[in-house]
């Protein structure tokens, strides 16, 4: 078995086809859902890419790793996906953005050199590298946002593009009438086209990188596709800059009452300037069909992969999962990006095709049971022949569900979100410290618990699907708040930080001392077997107590 594991950088978990959108057609994410199975209620463990992605690539939550925010290094020494998979026989590489910030600090203080295979893998999540682009290549007074070469402006200037940074003034800009640049960064821009040829723009050719991979690699294989769209800048090549208008564009899902006497928490970010410009109708009529070309690009790119996939024959053997790293508000809620913990934010889509008879019974079948994205980790170790290490990986694999199985599952699912990094970390008044929250749903009820004196928020997902109602002050409903936040606390107690010795290490490490001649606390030594007493019984050889070691 190969694993071909494909993420896309924000994509909403409702705006494909086979999720219901009644606009955007998305054939080739609904050629894998027919042929394998769509889970619905997905989350991801925290709603900002580092954080998310690291939880994702270790198998482990946010409070587990560390990695708490966009470009906080991920500890030298935590396990991820490429350990886990290597040491089942399987090789592990990436193809595209991981968000991934290096240790340095770490790797010095242990004296591991980063130009070695151990400091390449710890630099880089684990994975083996095939090329790696993180996607944001934006340039200003103090320079570069990321420091590292990009390979994809790398490509872009050998294909002939005039610029320093041709990511920003081709691929992601279009023109205006008079011929200067239009950037993407400016939401007027996003109904322009880029001025890029199609088949040189960003999706095109990371596919064409992935099945390069897949064209050499000697399996068996995991090839993380990581793609950086939709997300952010939106702005999008011909023909897909005009597939949608205005008239494809869904309400906004917001009311009213969200914004009267809101929680401090959702008033800090509706008073945002993302929030504040997705609040402006003018600007989703522009920004929403540009993003929806953005998916339609991925979608047939994806057809490409799948094309390829099916031609060499490696279909048969190739596990495909399609998903995401956390959704994009695209103003619902007030809000624009992501951050807080609404289902178009912190819920996700993921789709698994198994090739193995065994998935048979599921194909083109949905599972509504509480996943978390950390779940993909030991789904992945398991379809490698892995035993997975329950002390170190806190997810659940799936493949039971996939086999048509019943297993016995969680009651709810947990998310979290640390804003010290942001600024309404000072306009709330908040300590770094304090600067976090907690999201627990258990498939009806979604509470979010605010770190630094702030009441809870609570959302009933049953009567109120569109999480428009905060009861989190409500009398009423006091003993769900009560019950959830029993839960919270279970959780918070978990073991979570004992990841070098297991439970089965534990229970067959019980006595052994005994067996290996430590025997404190015996009376006479009747109380143990004989022949853990036997090296300490029989003729002494020599009597030393007369001070002359008489006799033998």
């Amino acid at each position: 078995m190969n694993i071909l594991f494909v993420m896309y950088d924000q994509l909403r978990f409702d705006y494909l086809s086979c999720a219901g959108h009644p606009h955007l057609e998305t054939p080739n994410f609904d050629r894998v859902a027919a042929r394998g199975g769509r889970f619905t209620n997905t989350y991801v463990q925290s709603p900002i890419c580092g954080a998310s992605r690291m939880s994702i690539y270790t198998g482990r939550y946010v409070a587990s790793h560390g990695a708490a925010w966009n470009n906080y290094p991920l500890r030298v020494g935590e396990q991820t996906l490429g350990d886990h998979l290597r040491q089942a026989g399987m090789g592990c590489w990436l193809i595209g953005k991981t968000h991934m910030q290096a240790d340095h600090d770490g790797l010095e203080r242990l004296g591991i050199d980063p130009a070695s295979k151990i400091g390449r893998r710890q630099a880089e999540c684990g994975f083996d590298v095939w090329i790696r682009d993180d996607g944001l290549w934006g340039e200003g007074p103090d320079g570069f946002y990321d420091p590292k070469t990009s390979p994809y402006n790398e490509y872009l200037k050998s294909k002939g593009y005039p610029a320093d940074n041709p990511w920003a003034r081709f691929a992601n800009a279009g023109l205006h009438a008079d011929g200067e640049v239009a950037s993407g960064w400016m939401f007027d821009n996003a109904d322009k086209p880029a001025n890029i040829r199609e088949e040189d723009s960003e999706t095109p050719w990371l596919t064409r990188e992935a099945m390069a991979f897949i064209d050499q690699a000697e399996g068996p294989w995991c090839a993380h596709v990581s793609y950086i769209k939709p997300h952010w800048p939106y702005i999008v090549p011909a023909p897909y800059h005009d597939m949608y208008g205005p008239e494809h564009v869904l309400p906004a899902t917001r009311h009213a009452c969200e914004r009267e006497d809101p929680h401090p928490l959702l008033d800090a970010w509706m008073g945002s300037s993302v929030a504040e410009a997705f609040q402006r109708e003018e600007v989703r009529r522009k920004v929403i069909p540009a993003y929806m070309g953005l998916v339609k690009q991925c979608d047939d790119q994806l057809g490409v992969l799948l094309d390829h996939l099916d031609a060499t024959g490696k279909a048969e053997t190739t596990m495909i999962v399609l998903t995401s790293d956390h959704g994009d508000y695209l103003g619902d809620h007030w809000l624009g990006e992501k951050d807080m913990f609404h289902d178009p934010s912190v819920k996700i889509p993921l789709i698994i095709y198994d090739p193995r008879p065994e998935a048979d019974a599921t194909r083109g079948t949905t599972c509504d049971a509480l996943v978390e994205s950390i779940d993909l980790a030991a789904s992945f170790i398991e379809t490698a022949g892995g035993d997975v290490p329950e002390h170190v990986v806190e997810g659940r694999s799936l493949l039971p569900w996939l086999h048509g199985e019943q297993p016995d599952w969680r009651e709810f699912v947990v998310s979290e979100y640390y804003y010290a990094s942001s600024g309404h970390c000072v306009t709330l008044g908040v300590s770094p410290t304090d600067a976090r929250l907690f999201m627990v749903f258990d498939g009806r009820y979604k509470l979010i618990h605010a770190e630094g004196g702030f009441r809870p928020m609570l959302y009933d997902l049953e009567t109120d699907p569109e999480e428009f109602h905060d009861l989190g002050a409500s009398a009423s409903h006091a003993e769900i708040r009560d019950r959830l936040y029993e839960q919270l606390a279970g959780w918070g107690r978990r073991m979570s930080q004992r990841v070098t010795r297991s439970d089965a290490q534990i229970e067959a490490g019980r006595d052994a001392s005994g067996r290996k001649g430590i025997l404190p606390f015996l009376f006479d030594g009747s109380e143990v077997p004989e022949e853990l007493t036997v090296k300490y019984r029989g003729p002494a050889g020599r009597n030393y107590l007369d001070g002359e070691g008489q006799g033998t």
